[in-house]
């Protein structure tokens, strides 16, 4: 047996035992595609799966970094794949991270660490992570995330206390972590602090003299670097449908629609500000004010400070809306869905210049607006589409990640439904297909030209291509053949039909890339 030190990663579902008592073979199958995202960005990060027992997922990282970016990317992913589901059958994980010494033996890991992985997993929201405070003290300076101090927690076969950091990603509405802050004020402990990561960490001088004058109950005005003036989108912008909502503190780096940089502001100036305070969004502003008379005061002076800030920019067509009261968010639009990460990756093999006339799935319209708004726009700029002839344009952003984000945001809040990134500055950054006509997203498990049993077979195949052109096609009995990482597009579509006439006949290609194309004659057999 071999001892060493290691970051251990456990989760489990949440419920697991309702959802396998309502509907098994649905809940396994699920079970068994949401394993392959787990192994996915496990192996991303260096890590190994040592030990799997019905629903539980053990892991093991060197770097304990790596171990809660995983976990991040995890969450977000499957949080995506749950929205097609009704919120009685979405599958909600729970994750836990330490690092502790352990065994190993024959391949499997045990001891203290393992031991105290399970329980912080038990701590953790469904769709969110719990870390010990060894963990924290890794990556508190190395992720833009922010962890709720929820102080020492008394667990099972643990003899000592384990000091925990909650991080809830959005998978459920619970109340948990604060409930935990308000448990840990009750008991007379100094409170659960809500701990400012890298991106808060480079304020200026001048943020922190403004945090002075915050203190003394200046109003703060909507700050001008927000969002240079810059979204646009070819349909009228309304607010987001109204979802229930339960009470959530702020965390700035999950706030929709805002820079980076107000971002930063809002855990900098906003969250430590004292009471009555309030924060308004837009698309592209912010406006917020804190140490007012009471609470009504509040929530319309930060809704006057957006406002303003938006008249100012001479953004007249933009609308705001009140984010939080205090600390606690209040925003009844929920959070905009977004495709799974990452957003973007370069990849010169499929990368082409931008001509709007090659922008699929838009109307006359909707193609004239891009092409008068986006060739002409300041960088870093990124432009996002919708199944449902919807775009969105962000320009002018600090860098290309903020532009993309704030793009996928805006165009995800209009549409209802995850977007997809299609340009980056002036170049397409997805394969856009020549050859065959567009008539949507490629959604695998949804796919009803492909047999049920083989849909996850190819979302992984699918999934293991990070570069080159991708096909998919579909035989006469819903037998799909695969091509990923091919040169270009008609190699693709080949190299797909080819897979596809080993075992099944009638072969034709129903997707090229992200896309959905409109299936063609089935292809001849010599």
């Amino acid at each position: 047996m071999k001892r060493k030190i290691a970051a251990i990663m456990a989760a489990d579902i949440a419920g697991y035992s309702r959802l396998v008592a309502e509907d098994e073979e649905e809940t396994l199958r699920r079970l068994e595609s949401y394993r392959a995202v787990f192994n996915d960005f496990i192996v991303r990060g260096s890590g190994r799966v040592f030990n799997t027992a019905g629903d539980a997922i053990l892991a093991e990282f060197a770097s304990s970094v790596e171990a809660v970016r995983c976990a991040i990317d995890v969450q977000e992913s499957l949080r995506t794949r749950n929205l097609a589901y009704p919120p009685s059958r979405q599958m909600h994980f729970r994750i836990g991270i330490t690092i502790g010494d352990v065994v190993e033996r024959d391949g499997d890991l045990l001891g203290d660490g393992v031991n105290i992985a399970a329980r912080l997993e038990g701590l953790a929201q469904p769709g969110g992570l719990c870390i010990s405070s060894s963990v924290y003290e890794q990556v508190a300076n190395k992720l833009s995330v922010q962890f709720a101090d929820i102080g020492e927690q008394e667990v099972k076969n643990i003899p000592n206390p384990v000091h925990a950091y909650t991080l809830s990603i959005g998978g459920v509405h619970e109340q948990a972590e604060v409930h935990q802050v308000r448990k840990a004020r009750e008991k007379g402990r100094e409170g659960a602090s809500w701990v400012r990561t890298a991106a808060i960490v480079g304020a200026s001088v001048a943020a922190l003299a403004a945090v002075a004058a915050v203190v003394t109950g200046v109003v703060l005005m909507a700050l001008r670097h927000s969002a240079p003036t810059g979204s646009g989108t070819s349909v009228t912008m309304v607010a987001p449908p109204v979802e229930e909502k339960h009470a959530e503190v702020v965390v700035p780096d999950r706030i929709p629609f805002i820079s980076d940089r107000d971002r930063a502001d809002v855990g900098a100036l906003y969250l430590p500000a004292p009471d009555y305070k309030a924060l308004a969004v837009s698309y592209s502003r912010i406006g917020m004010v804190t140490g007012q008379a009471d609470a009504e005061t509040a929530k319309s002076g930060a809704m006057e400070n957006c406002r303003r800030s938006l008249e100012e920019s001479g953004l007249k067509d933009n609308t705001c809306w009140l984010f939080a009261i205090g600390n606690t968010v209040v925003y009844q639009g929920g959070y905009p869905p977004m495709p799974p990460r990452p957003w973007f990756r370069s990849d010169p093999s499929i990368e082409k210049p931008f001509n709007s006339m090659d922008v699929p799935l838009v109307g006359d319209r909707t193609r004239s607006w891009i092409e008068k708004n986006y060739p002409s726009a300041n960088k870093p700029k990124a432009l996002t589409l919708s199944p449902r002839d919807n775009a969105f344009r962000y320009r002018g952003a600090s860098s290309r990640d903020e532009a993309v984000r704030r793009s996928l945001e805006g165009c995800g809040s209009v549409a209802g439904i995850p977007c997809m990134l299609i340009a980056v500055d002036d170049m397409f950054v997805v394969p856009i297909p020549a050859t065959m006509k567009v008539v949507g997203f490629f959604h695998t498990t949804a796919n009803a030209l492909i047999e049920p049993g083989t849909r996850d077979e190819v979302a992984r195949r699918l999934g293991g291509g990070s570069s080159g052109w991708s096909a998919v096609a579909a035989g006469a009995n819903g037998l799909p053949g695969v091509a990923v990482g091919a040169g270009n597009e008609q190699n693709a579509i080949d190299a797909a039909l080819a897979d596809c006439g080993k075992r099944d006949r009638g072969c034709r290609i129903i997707a090229i890339g992200p896309f959905s194309v409109e299936a063609a004659e089935p292809a001849k057999v010599p």
